[in-house]
């Protein structure tokens, strides 16, 4: 079978429904492993073909517009079809498409925007991010976060200070370093993980962890707590960092208490460790602010970053590194035996730099704060009058809610039915990507997103709801 046969020209691609479905399906089933996929059963249905987008839309190649409220994988914070971006990535290729940053070298895009986002990394508490350590995502700035981190502590004479503290149900990504960081069970039983020194405490989920009669703060302080109690278990004088999303993405979209970052912070400082704040999906906007420690008040000392940096046009990822760490690895460190290939990359780098330019000139940031941020909360929190609805919540631009059986008990429904692969079915069926985490419906729209657009989301939600109700009373699982 020749390839080339069966897929449309390059002059005919940008034209959705003139792709070859079948085609293009066999040809990915036959070759292409995708991420984080049962391939035997992809294979039997075959996979959707996206190709092409606009603004907050994706279109598939049977010509189906679907609105994409996951911005991609949490990433094309500014939408799809921004010329901008694409000009920059032309002109930098144009110029400069590739050069290490090895053997004492660099480049203009890489300064500028290492200089560009130390700008906008807010001062909290006194603490300021100087420099910056680029790699290509967030998988490989969490694994140079444990280099980072590990590099400190021998520096200061304190080697066996090792062991890096995370939350169950976190994502740091998935590599092997990142997913033993992340407390994913199903990514830990492939590959011997997590590897040594990591450990994990539970996540500060209220719906699931909170005591019968516990106010959310009291459930924050005591969710805090966990940190201190696993410190205290593991010697603290073994413990080198804790790593934590502000909100977890990838677990559901897990929104802590307000008065549990700044008990976590008391901890750290009391016990001298590091605090990193991973956030590959909550900076640039995603919470409406540039980063979003500054939103919830504490003061990391590394800022895991990728995604939005450059809205997901290009892979580009990161570290932020404070003071505290950058002071002791340039005077005391020599050489840093760390690097990839692509740390700094010119073209990823102007794309960014464009990318930060084209938010800040449309006030992303500050729409998602201010305008658009609280009217998605506003029509979101009127989807828990839904009968399979048991909470929705948002922060910024994500969002969660968690389907139940019963909303007086808040009873869940078994596991073995995928009420929540039920309902992200219905989804797609009706031109909406949606993603189902267990039981727990999140989105993640575009920042781009209008009052209009969110209207028209919020109706695609509940007539995938009303579907996934009708399903279920139809099989006999509820009444």
């Amino acid at each position: 079978m020749n390839p080339s046969t069966l897929i449309a020209p390059p002059a005919l691609v940008r034209r959705a429904e003139q792709q070859d479905t079948k085609a293009i399906q066999a040809l990915d089933s036959a070759h292409y492993l995708h991420p984080f996929t049962d391939h035997a059963g992809l294979a039997s249905r075959g996979a959707r073909v996206i190709t092409r987008a606009d603004n907050i839309y994706v279109w598939d190649s049977e010509g189906a517009k679907i609105l994409d409220a996951m911005s991609g994988l949490w990433c094309v914070n500014a939408g799809y079809g921004r010329k901008e971006l694409a000009d920059a990535a032309y002109q930098q290729m144009m110029t400069l498409p590739f050069y290490n940053s090895f053997f004492n070298t660099t480049n203009v895009p890489a300064v500028q925007l290492a200089t560009k986002l130390a700008s906008l990394a807010p001062k909290v508490g006194g603490r300021s991010f100087e420099h910056v350590f680029f790699s290509s995502s967030g998988s490989e700035s969490n694994d140079t976060n444990v280099r980072m981190v590990r590099r400190y502590w021998d520096l200061l004479g304190q080697p066996q200070r090792k062991v890096i503290i995370s939350r169950n149900n976190a994502y740091h990504g998935s590599t092997m370093a990142g997913a033993s960081l992340g407390g994913m069970g199903g990514m830990h039983a492939q590959g011997d993980l997590p590897i040594p020194n990591i450990t994990h405490i539970e996540q500060p989920y209220f719906f699931e962890n909170a005591r019968p009669g516990e106010s959310e703060a009291d459930f924050g302080r005591r969710a805090a707590g966990w940190l201190e109690a696993k410190i205290l278990e593991v010697g603290a004088d073994k413990v080198a960092a804790f790593i934590a999303e502000p909100v977890q993405g990838a677990g559901g979209v897990i929104i802590p208490p307000e008065t549990y970052w700044p008990e976590i912070q008391r901890i750290v400082d009391q016990y001298g460790i590091l605090l990193i704040s991973d956030e590959v999906i909550c900076a640039f906007g995603r919470l409406g602010h540039w980063f979003a420690y500054e939103k919830f008040g504490y003061r990391p000392d590394l800022v895991t970053f990728a995604k939005g940096v450059t809205s997901g046009y290009i892979p580009l990822g990161g570290v932020m590194v404070g003071d505290r760490v950058a002071r002791v690895l340039i005077e005391k460190g020599g050489e840093f035996n760390h690097g990839y290939t692509y740390s700094g990359h010119p073209v990823a780098c102007a794309v960014a730099l464009a990318n930060l330019e084209l938010m800040e000139r449309e006030n992303l940031v500050g729409r998602v704060k201010d305008d658009t941020g609280p009217y998605l909360a506003r029509r979101f929190a009127e989807l828990k009058d839904h009968p399979l609805v048991g909470g929705a919540e948002t922060c910024g631009f994500v969002a969660g809610l968690v389907l139940v059986k019963n909303k007086a008990t808040n009873a869940m429904f078994d596991a073995d039915l995928g009420v929540g692969m039920i309902c992200r079915g219905h989804c797609f069926k009706n031109g909406l990507i949606m993603r189902a985490v267990g039981d727990r419906m999140i989105i993640a729209p575009p920042l781009v997103m209008t009052h209009a657009q969110i209207d028209e989301m919020m109706a695609l939600i509940v007539r995938c709801l009303d579907a996934t109700l009708d399903d279920l009373r139809s099989a006999g699982e509820l009444a």
